[in-house]
């Protein structure tokens, strides 16, 4: 009868770290799927604002078709957008879009007819709409990566987090912050 009290000791400490551990790798998996879904949720953004972009050029070349220059900026980073494949290069080929999405209103603040157009008005309109939303799914994407990434690094958990196949994340990170520190001037 001695030994059954160092047996129920032990038995007990071993529910209670499989306890922990069940329910440690379960938040993981759960914080691992949202930060994917938050993932998914910029891509769709980053999509939505890329079939804009054709109808947004097509409108201001009607009036300013001399400005090839630009266009082919523009498209190059549209292209350049829906090629990413990570965070990394989705920050990198955002701040080459927004540098072109500048050049394009720049352009188009001289022409005072293009300013006028209700489809022109219109896709500006739907394009601030888009930064907004990619804006909010890229805090939403952030915030998850935080709480994954704190989770496998917090002790007891980053003994056994990497062993099970969790790593930490990217954030989703401009490369060059001077190019999205001011956003595209839209002029009403």
């Amino acid at each position: 009868m001695e030994w059954l009290v160092p047996v129920l000791i032990v038995v007990g400490v071993l529910v209670l770290i499989g306890i922990y551990l069940w329910s440690t790798y379960n938040s993981l998996v759960q914080l691992n799927v949202r930060v994917d879904e938050a993932w998914s949720d910029i891509t769709v953004q980053l999509k939505r604002r890329a079939d804009l972009i054709p109808n947004l050029i097509e409108t201001v070349k009607g009036y300013a078709a001399h400005e090839k220059a630009v266009f082919e900026s523009v498209t190059r980073a549209r292209a350049e957008t829906l090629s990413a494949s990570g965070p990394a290069d989705a920050g990198v080929a955002e701040g080459h879009l927004q540098q072109a999405l500048r050049s394009l209103f720049a352009v188009a603040e001289a022409y005072p007819q293009l300013q006028a157009s209700q489809n022109f008005l219109q896709l500006q309109q739907a394009l601030v709409d888009t930064e907004d939303k990619v804006q909010a799914s890229r805090r939403f994407y952030n915030g998850g990566v935080r709480e994954l990434n704190t989770k496998i690094k917090v002790f007891p958990n980053n003994m056994f987090a990497r062993n099970l196949g969790f790593t930490e994340r990217e954030f989703f990170e401009v490369a060059d912050a001077g190019a999205i520190s001011e956003p595209p001037r839209v002029q009403f």
